[in-house]
């Protein structure tokens, strides 16, 4: 029998390393979000010769991130099958 769960016969346990089980993040955020929201900034801050304004969205956003990051780390995921499901479904 299985240590963990002693109903369960053994060999059908398979420990998992935390990198396999957690999201990919980049300075505490989301992938997508951080790659989205830094070239957001360079292009206020580059294409548009806005600098300061690019320094601000990216502080922002990032602020934002991490705070929408600690509360799940798969927000960007959620709100994407928000957004893209109905308010309501047919019966």
């Amino acid at each position: 029998m299985s240590a963990f769960h002693p109903d369960r016969p053994e060999g059908y346990e398979l420990p998992l390393a935390g990198s396999l089980t957690q999201p990919i993040l980049m300075a505490g955020l989301p992938r997508e979000y951080a790659i989205l929201m830094g070239t957001l900034a360079l292009v206020l801050g580059l294409a548009l010769k806005l600098w300061w304004l690019g320094l601000v969205w990216w502080g922002v956003a990032h602020g934002v991130g991490l705070w929408f990051a600690k509360v799940d780390a798969q927000f960007l995921d959620v709100l994407r099958r928000h957004l893209r499901l109905p308010g309501h479904l047919g019966a």
